[in-house]
C-alpha cells in the first residue's frame, strides 16, 4: 500500500491510499487538468468567433436590450459595422453605419440621423487587433485589403488611435467583454 498526497484546485491537501494504479490515474489526471484550467487567466482566453454582419448592409444593426436613454455604454459582445466618432484617452465613442446606394456612384456609408442617440463608448484593449486598409505608415501608402475589401495589414494600437482621430473610416468593430478588441477597416473608393 502506497500513500500519496494530492493538491486539489482549492489547495486542500488530500491523502489518498494508492492500491490500484488504474483507478487512481484517471482521477489524478482530471484533478490536474481542472487545476491547470483554473490557473489560466481570463484575459488569455480566446475571443469567440462572432458572426460578422454584411459588410455593405443597408440597415443599421440592432442591439436588443441596449438602453440608449441612459449614459453612453459599450455595445453587447459581437461585431458592429460602424465608425469611431470620438477618441479620448484610450476610450472611443462609435456609431453604427449602413450602406446607402446612390444614383451616380456605387454608394456610401451613413451614420444615424442627427439627433439619434444610437452611440456607444468602450475602452480600447491594450492588445487590440487593428487591421488597416491603408497600411501602417500613417500616410496614404496604397491599399492593403483582402478579397472582401477589408483591411488586412496589422498595425499598432497607437496608430489606430491616431488614425481614428483624423479620419472617420467605416470598420468592423469587435467588442468583447466591454472592450474593443478588434477594428478592421472597410475599404471604400
Amino acid at each position: 500500500m502506497t500513500w500519496i498526497t494530492v493538491v486539489t484546485t482549492n489547495q486542500i491537501r488530500e491523502t489518498v491510499v494508492l492500491t490500484d494504479m488504474k483507478r487512481f490515474l484517471p482521477a489524478a489526471v482530471a484533478a490536474a487538468s481542472v487545476a491547470l484550467a483554473g490557473a489560466i487567466p481570463a484575459e488569455a482566453a480566446a475571443i469567440p468567433d462572432f458572426p460578422a454582419p454584411k459588410i455593405f448592409g443597408t440597415t443599421f444593426q440592432s442591439d436588443p436590450g441596449h438602453d440608449f436613454t441612459k449614459h453612453i455604454s459599450p455595445r453587447k459582445d459581437g461585431i458592429l459595422r460602424g465608425w469611431i466618432t470620438h477618441v479620448a484617452s484610450g476610450q472611443v465613442e462609435y456609431k453604427p453605419i449602413k450602406w446607402v446606394k446612390d444614383k451616380y456612384t456605387e454608394g456610401y456609408f451613413v451614420g444615424p440621423a442627427q439627433g439619434d442617440v444610437a452611440a456607444y463608448a468602450s475602452p480600447v484593449a491594450k492588445k487590440v487587433v487593428f487591421l488597416s486598409a491603408f497600411g501602417c505608415s500613417g500616410k496614404p501608402a496604397g491599399i492593403t485589403v483582402d478579397k472582401q475589401g477589408l483591411g488586412d495589414k496589422r498595425c499598432s494600437r497607437k496608430l489606430m488611435l491616431s488614425e481614428v482621430k483624423r479620419f472617420r473610416r467605416p470598420s468592423l468593430i469587435t467588442v468583447y467583454r466591454g472592450e474593443i478588441v478588434k477594428l478592421q477597416e472597410i475599404y471604400t473608393p
